[in-house]
């Protein structure tokens, strides 16, 4: 057990979990981190020549947090830098050590994809979550958008045309009619 350095260290009396830290909480105990290191292993630099390579796991949690928060490389080397949550995430220490610089992130990431390591993770993710009761699938996405018409009775018969009702949006009232969407992975 390290002991803790000021950098980790907190002093704030009033503070809550953000959702950026719940989900992260949540990611650490759903992904099989071992499995998708086992993966990668083979392929991972052992650290003959050059610099010591940063730790697989490490590297591997900051392509998903690259993933899921949409960053750049170098966005996600400041963001190691900004965010407490995802430096505990990820494992580093800033009072010890620093964040693997973007060119290391941009090395790791074109390793996986040299070597078609993208599918395989997937895989193995999906695998370990079906292992736990959850099933993925495909599915459909359905969208509803709604058709204004005029709420006017002044027309020929003198009445509202019967498909178009009175519908609610937020605060807003609408006449017209629902138009619902549906699209699935293949089209």
């Amino acid at each position: 057990m390290r002991q803790t350095t000021l950098a980790t260290g907190t002093f704030e009396a009033y503070r809550k979990p953000t959702r950026r830290e719940k989900f992260l909480a949540d990611m650490e105990k759903v992904v099989p981190w071992p499995d998708l290191c086992a993966v990668i292993a083979p392929h991972y630099p052992k650290g003959e020549n050059g610099r010591p390579p940063v730790g697989l796991e490490r590297m591997l949690r900051i392509y998903f947090l690259q993933q899921w928060f949409n960053l750049s490389d170098p966005g996600a080397e400041e963001a190691l830098y900004e965010s407490v949550s995802m430096c505990r995430f990820v494992g580093i220490d800033l009072g010890r050590e620093p964040v693997p610089d973007e060119t290391t992130i941009l090395k790791f990431r074109h390793l996986l994809e040299k070597h078609h390591l993208g599918k395989k993770l997937f895989r193995e993710v999906h695998r370990h979550l079906e292992s736990q009761g959850v099933r993925v699938t495909n599915g459909t996405i359905v969208d509803a958008t709604i058709i204004s018409a005029p709420s006017s009775t002044k027309n020929k018969e003198g009445k509202r045309d019967p498909d178009m009702h009175q519908t609610r949006k937020g605060n807003q009232w609408y006449f017209g009619m629902k138009a619902h969407i549906g699209v699935d992975s293949t089209t």
